[in-house]
């Protein structure tokens, strides 16, 4: 019998590490996509609300514990870190993202810096504060990126993993020769 292993989708290409700049694969736990069925979305709510979460607004992240809910798009979600209860999925279709999704974790001083040169969007502190997540473009991917107090998650699609480590460490490489990683 055929004995399958869980890989790594980055393989070698992670953790890079460049000045105070790091680069690394998270592991969030388990991820679910949750769109709420038309008019049961308030229900979505109290019943992520129930275990301490919530549906978030455009732009939000609602956390408690290890477990988070992330807006996604127009009424849509990520929970990440816990399974959804059964009875979830007689208001939302609820899908498993696990095998779908790789997260990563870009640390350090010129993250921002880094960011700036592959993102469309205001990413700084002022515009862009710890607990607020959006979708954009990072170079060609499609990605979420959520704001920590000490960093930035990104989630790519899995099959983009490798893209998303060569596209951040040839800018992390750039930003720290021109001296802008503090």
């Amino acid at each position: 019998m055929v004995e399958l292993m869980d890989q790594n989708p980055f393989g070698a290409s992670l953790p890079q590490r460049v000045g105070d700049l790091e680069l690394g694969a998270c592991d969030l736990g388990p991820m679910y996509s949750i769109a709420p069925f038309k008019g049961q979305k308030d229900k979505v709510h109290e019943a992520l609300t129930s275990v301490g979460l919530g549906f978030p607004a455009p732009g939000e992240v609602v956390a408690h514990g290890d477990a988070q809910v992330i807006w996604t798009g127009r009424d849509q979600a990520f929970l990440i870190g816990i399974a959804p209860d059964d009875a979830l999925g007689d208001m939302a279709a609820i899908t498993d993202q696990g095998d779908a999704w790789c997260a990563a974790r870009l640390r350090g001083p010129g993250a921002e810096d880094v960011l700036a040169r592959l993102v469309p969007l205001d990413l700084r502190a002022g515009a862009f504060p710890a607990g607020r997540t959006l979708r954009s473009q990072l170079g060609h991917m499609t990605v979420s990126i959520t704001r920590e107090a000490d960093g930035f998650v990104i989630l790519a699609f899995r099959s983009m993993a490798r893209d998303l480590a060569h596209e951040l460490g040839q800018v992390m490489r750039l930003v720290a020769a021109r001296g802008l990683a503090r």
